[in-house]
């Protein structure tokens, strides 16, 4: 799966999206992520996506794109729902719910080489009641994180770059194999870049946890 350079900018997407707000959290050698909040009914101006991209939807929402060939397409996604993003030609997007979306947007920028975990403590292999995967292919892992209140998940390891993007508010103590404790807060809809880990994790709060993670496997 060859990906093409990115060549839109920050700047040039205000002018894409005229009426939404923008911003970049992480933009590095490997992804480029955006959190833009799209304003029903305005369409955006024609342009196109250069790049495959995961899209986490933070509220539930509906979309039309009216492609410059003369296609057509709805597409529908619930709250905290990720889905993957192919490269597109040129179009126009327009909500039409009735509700401003969050949408982060993580383009990649490097072709897929189809890294596995190199741990037997993948997460996603020694605790199902935690993780969930929600899709894959050669250029990323995405899973879902649910951690009930005062739950702890067993000591884990992460071997790929990744992209966290909190759906919910996060009080969390993090132990790492060295035995050193961190205690690390988040907002619903921070973005955090992360490398190699390896720790357990405990939600300090009473409520429910619950983020996204984006492992590149290139």
């Amino acid at each position: 799966m060859r990906v093409q350079p990115i060549l839109a900018l920050p700047c040039a997407l205000v002018a894409v999206f005229a009426a939404e707000q923008i911003s970049t959290p992480v933009n590095n050698d490997d992804v480029r992520v955006l959190s833009v909040t799209v304003h029903p009914h305005e369409p955006t101006k024609m342009h196109r996506h250069a790049a495959n991209r995961v899209m986490i939807y933070r509220e539930a929402g509906v979309q039309s794109f009216k492609f410059q060939d003369g296609r057509n397409e709805t597409l529908r996604w619930s709250a905290g729902e990720a889905k993957w993003s192919p490269a597109a030609g040129m179009h126009i997007a327009e909500i039409t719910s009735d509700e401003p979306v969050n949408i982060v947007e993580i383009e990649l920028k490097k072709e897929g080489a189809g890294r596995r975990p190199d741990t037997p403590r993948d997460p996603l292999k020694i605790d199902s009641k935690h993780y969930r995967i929600e899709f894959e292919n050669d250029q990323v892992r995405v899973f879902r994180v649910k951690i009930g209140p005062h739950a702890t998940t067993p000591m884990h390891e992460h071997t790929l770059k990744r992209i966290v993007t909190y759906l919910t508010d996060a009080n969390t103590r993090v132990t790492g194999a060295d035995g050193k404790v961190e205690n690390q807060q988040h907002n619903a809809g921070d973005i955090v870049w992360g490398e190699h880990a390896r720790h357990k994790e405990e939600n300090l709060s009473d409520k429910p946890l619950e983020l996204v993670i984006t492992e590149l496997k290139y």
